[in-house]
């Protein structure tokens, strides 16, 4: 880090060097806009999707994740970047739907699952960090994102409205309605935002436009206290200018139906049993002429990839979880390439890709209150079937067992102070993106057949609150292997890449907290770090994000209240060139950069909230250390990364009733 910033045991210690210059605390009041959600429990947390927060995300689920410490994105443009969690990305972070797992279609991850959530339309997001539990999948050796919804709304009529204003025309709208009585309930959520291109610290413009929509109906039907039948459709589309390679997303359709069945039981050592059979079809769009100047060669390529499944749970005697689940997932490809004249793709037959079947059975312990073990194990049997026509690998099937566990005992140590300490192992097959590598050779021209990932890692952290003061840590160290790299192979040619299997170790650790400096002052503070070998090339582990900190400063008197955040990150001087993983790959190091934020909020009535803020408030030109590069575009600056924006001003009204 550059001399001219703080320290990070300083920033740390920020909220104890100001308290006594402040009256001593009473009632917390929490800030209004979030900057940094803290974690409550052990490995865990959880925000609230609905809230402002800053710096103001874009539309989709990546953008809101990089507020909480341990996250970083992978920049592409406007939208739609990658979420990292503890330097992993790709299939080893599970992002699931009301239950259900989500999965893009393009094979160069334009459209990760994130793409296509749009949080606000959703009541929670849970962060579960590391192999700690195995109820929701395997292979997510990074930890799982739950985006869901309340079941069984609150009797009556309630809803939720938002708009957005900002910098670049952004401009956000959401509306979230629900309708409850005895017998049943009806839920509607619609969302649409767009905004044009944006500027970085330079002034320069950063190919970054995007646009979508969605709409939700969820249907629920309640006989009874005790049962529960849910329909759940979705349907949603966009486009999205990229920045970073040479194509742009004309669509983005995804349709999603979900059936849900709940039945709790009055007598009996089994509590609640539940049945969930879902539906998600993506079918996405990409081309070099909809949305860019292309006075060349027009390519469209139309991937669409549809994934099915089912959940049977059942939950007794106040501690075992016992669960079965089934997935189908099958992915197809089209595309017209090198065309004088613009190519119409809908009369070019789709072509099969690879196909994906896991089925898998799961038993997890839990005790009845907060102290003592929390155990699990999971078996998976995974199918890839390589459906591609002209591959060496052509018709070649690869079947996998997957074993995955988890032991984590927490303690209660006073009212004030828990900890816990945990050992968990994932096992994870390849992804479908891992799979299609082509490394160009006359004699192997696909990567189909790569071992499965085995991780083993420890988790020890705590909790601390007391009056004023309370917060959290946690550290882990993790074993890789055959770690699943992607490496480029220039020798082959510029877009060529290989899937190998290396052995590697990470470690690290996440810090956050809060301090209620007086009755209305309120300091923040978070910590993440991670560091990562490669033992078997004797090199750093690419795809690393640096050293970050955040510090916060809220003031909040009855309807006003007003903050700063202050993010600090480190340079990052360990890279491996060439090497990272399904997302990108390490481009080279990169300086330390500050950047200040402010905000400020105002509640006319309880049910009304307008809140303003300016992100990047000295305009600062910089690019995060996970980016991808800039690609050559007409009338666009080429950066070696792409540029993060530079000063944005927001403005976001909400009412709730």
């Amino acid at each position: 880090m550059r001399g001219t910033y703080l320290s990070f045991p300083l920033m740390l210690g920020f909220p104890l060097i100001v308290a006594p210059l402040l009256a001593t605390a009473h009632t917390d009041l929490s800030p209004v806009v979030i900057t940094a959600p803290s974690s409550e429990t052990a490995l865990q947390v959880s925000t609230d999707p609905k809230a402002a927060r800053q710096p103001i995300p874009a539309h989709d689920g990546a953008d809101l994740l990089k507020t909480i410490a341990g996250f970083s994105v992978i920049r592409k443009g406007g939208a739609d970047g990658d979420p990292v969690l503890r330097g992993m990305a790709g299939s080893r972070l599970g992002i699931l739907v009301d239950g259900d797992t989500l999965l893009g279609g393009c094979g160069g991850r334009m459209d990760p699952p994130t793409a296509y959530i749009y949080p606000a339309a959703y009541d929670d997001v849970v962060v579960m960090k590391g192999p700690q539990s195995v109820r929701h999948g395997s292979g997510h050796s990074a930890g799982v994102v739950r985006f869901e919804r309340d079941l069984r709304p609150e009797s009556g009529l309630h809803g939720y409205l938002s708009a957005v204003q900002g910098s670049a025309d952004r401009s956000d709208q959401i509306v979230s309605l629900s309708g409850a009585q005895a017998l049943g309930y009806v839920r509607l959520d619609g969302s649409r935002s767009d905004a044009n291109n944006y500027q970085d610290g330079n002034g320069n413009e950063v190919h970054s436009a995007y646009q979508r929509w969605s709409g939700d109906m969820t249907l629920g039907w309640t006989p009874s206290t005790h049962s529960l039948l849910q329909l759940t459709t979705s349907r949603s589309d966009g486009e999205a200018r990229y920045a970073d390679r040479g194509m742009d997303g004309a669509a983005f359709e995804r349709e999603y139906h979900q059936l849900l069945w709940q039945q709790q039981t009055t007598s009996g050592p089994l509590q609640q049993w539940q049945l969930s059979l879902y539906n998600h079809y993506i079918d996405h769009v990409m081309d070099n002429f909809s949305l860019r100047a292309n006075t060349g060669k027009k390519m469209v390529s139309n991937p669409d990839r549809q994934t099915r499944g089912a959940r049977l749970e059942f939950d007794w005697q106040q501690h075992w979880s016992l669960g079965f689940n089934w997935q189908d997932d099958s992915h197809r490809l089209r595309k017209a390439m090198h065309m004088m004249n613009t190519p119409d793709i809908d009369t070019v037959a789709r072509q099969h890709s690879i196909d994906h079947e896991q089925a898998g059975a799961w038993l997890e312990y839990q005790p009845a209150g907060e102290q003592g073990l929390y155990a699990g194990l999971r078996v998976d049997q995974h199918k890839a079937f390589d459906r591609r026509r002209n591959k060496s690998t052509s018709g070649d099937q690869q079947q996998q067992t997957l074993v995955s566990g988890f032991a984590r005992y927490q303690s209660v140590w006073n009212e004030q102070l828990s900890s816990y300490a945990g050992i968990g192992h994932s096992q994870r097959s390849a992804d479908f993106w891992e799979r299609t590598r082509s490394p160009g050779q006359p004699d192997h021209d696909s990567t189909f057949d790569v071992n499965s990932e085995h991780l083993t890692q420890i988790d020890l952290g705590g909790h601390w609150q007391q009056a004023e003061l309370k917060g959290s840590v946690s550290a882990f160290y993790a074993w890789h292997q055959d770690y699943i790299l992607i490496e480029q192979l220039p020798d082959v040619s510029a877009s060529a890449s290989n899937a190998r299997s290396i052995d590697a170790r990470s470690w690290g650790l996440e810090s956050d907290w809060q301090y209620q400096l007086s009755h209305r002052w309120h300091g923040l503070a978070t910590l993440a770090w991670v560091h990562a070998v490669n033992d078997t090339d004797s090199r750093p582990l690419a795809q690393q994000p640096p050293l970050e900190a955040r510090l916060g400063l809220s003031y909040r008197a009855r309807q006003w209240s007003s903050g700063l955040l202050l993010r600090l990150v480190d340079d990052q001087n360990r890279v491996a060139i060439g090497q990272g993983n399904i997302v990108g790959q390490d481009i080279g190091k990169t300086p330390g950069f500050a950047v200040l934020s402010v905000n400020a909020s105002w509640q006319p009535l309880a049910a009304v909230t307008l809140s303003a803020g300016i992100d990047n408030l000295f305009d600062r030109a910089y690019g995060e250390h996970l980016s991808k590069a800039g690609a050559e575009l007409a009338d666009y600056t080429v950066t070696t990364r792409v540029n993060e924006p530079g000063r944005t001003a927001w403005l976001k009204g909400e009412w709730q009733f």
